[in-house]
């Protein structure tokens, strides 16, 4: 469906080269129909060598050029790049934000002398796992969006990981779990690697190993075998080492300790998004 399209990116930063490799490597797109504007000389070299897309200083080229335009820029650099764009703008464009904690109403807003309220926008959030072709991401469309305008955008960003449709006033919460759970998992992998160097294990092996058993443990999960405690119950023999584990993670408070995390997450997602706002609305 995307194949024949023309997808412009407004900022050609890690999560830009990200899904620019993504989309060609998977071949949802055609790397001929990929523009990409960044102020850099050196970011703009090595995309267009890299990836063989045009790449171009001139924000408004990705406009002229573009059907889907992807804001990869950090939000407070967005504000002034929706003021330079808006009027260039028009209805047929599909519009997709990735910037952090910007809401789809402030951006509507900074599109006022263009489509404004009519934009086709969505609000893209993918996680830091794209860079490694592996991101959970989240995607809420706006009331401008029309039919098709999901779908493309599930295309592009499903082509760096998995993405999943919610409403905008969820986007905390997948912040929450997904935008900083990578920051736990690391910290998983961390501690037990420091595990397995205090039962003797050299560290670059227990790096390794843990990594591997996270990874693999996620992959079982993904590929639909079990509900997590039925895998969990298969490895778990009566009397046996992992039940022994279990009931000291437990006892330790470890789901709880979790829980909590992603709480605690989801909190502060909430609080720096409603001071975001309050930028946004002083700058306009």
């Amino acid at each position: 469906m995307l194949s024949a399209k023309k997808i412009g990116f407004i900022g050609g930063g890690n999560m830009a080269e990200a899904l620019i490799g993504g989309l060609i490597q998977s071949r949802t797109a055609q790397a001929t129909n990929i523009i990409c504007s960044d102020v850099r000389e050196e970011a703009r070299r090595h995309l267009a060598t890299r990836f063989g897309v045009i790449a171009t200083g001139d924000n408004l080229e990705v406009i002229r050029h573009a059907e889907i335009v992807i804001y990869a820029v950090k939000p407070q650099i967005l504000p002034e790049v929706l003021r330079q764009i808006a009027t260039a703008l028009d209805e047929t464009k599909l519009i997709i934000s990735i910037a952090a904690g910007v809401p789809l109403s402030v951006i509507a807003a900074g599109l006022a002398a263009g489509p404004g309220d009519k934009a086709r926008l969505i609000r893209v959030m993918p996680n830091i796992c794209a860079l490694a072709g592996e991101s959970a991401t989240a995607i809420a469309a706006g009331p401008g969006a029309r039919d098709g305008d999901i779908e493309s955008a599930k295309m592009i960003f499903d082509a760096v990981g998995m993405s999943v449709v919610m409403g905008e006033h969820l986007l905390d919460a997948f912040t929450g779990l997904c935008g900083s759970g990578p920051a736990y998992a690391f910290l998983i992998i961390e501690a037990l690697a420091d595990a397995g160097v205090n039962v003797g294990l050299a560290r670059q092996d227990a790096l390794l190993l843990a990594g591997q058993t996270l990874y693999g443990a996620a992959k079982m999960f993904l590929s639909g075998q079990a509900h997590p405690a039925q895998l969990r119950d298969s490895v778990c023999s009566p009397g046996g080492t992992s039940i022994a584990g279990v009931h000291a993670l437990e006892k330790g408070a470890l789901r709880a300790a979790l829980m909590d995390a992603v709480a605690a997450a989801t909190a502060r997602s909430r609080e720096l998004g409603q001071t975001m706002a309050g930028k946004f609305a002083k700058k306009d």
